[in-house]
């Protein structure tokens, strides 16, 4: 695999559209906790920032994106928390959780 796997969009051009944006109680609990701004994470989201996931991973979204599949990012926001964000294939949703409320 390429490890040139991130898009080069205009800096901070969304390449997806989010849908209805939701977060689950612990993944805001989280946040708010360790002084983490949902925005900011989302941003990352939309921008092609995949946080934490591999080349294949990394891959795979670009491909999502072009033909309509789901699209999952991973941050970690502090040594032992992760928020993972997944929007839907039909982009009707995009939800912030935490793994274990998967």
């Amino acid at each position: 695999m390429s490890e040139d796997v991130k898009p080069s969009p205009a800096k901070g051009k969304p390449l997806f559209s989010l849908g209805q944006v939701v977060a689950t109680r612990g993944a805001l609990n989280a946040m708010i906790e360790l002084g983490v701004s949902p925005d900011e994470l989302i941003h990352r989201h939309i921008t092609g920032d995949w946080g934490d996931l591999g080349a294949e991973d990394q891959q795979q979204n670009l491909l999502a994106i072009r033909s309509g599949m789901r699209i999952f990012c991973s941050y970690k926001i502090s040594a032992s928390t992760k928020i993972w964000i997944i929007t839907e294939a039909d982009r009707s949703s995009t939800t912030l959780l935490l793994p274990d409320e998967y």
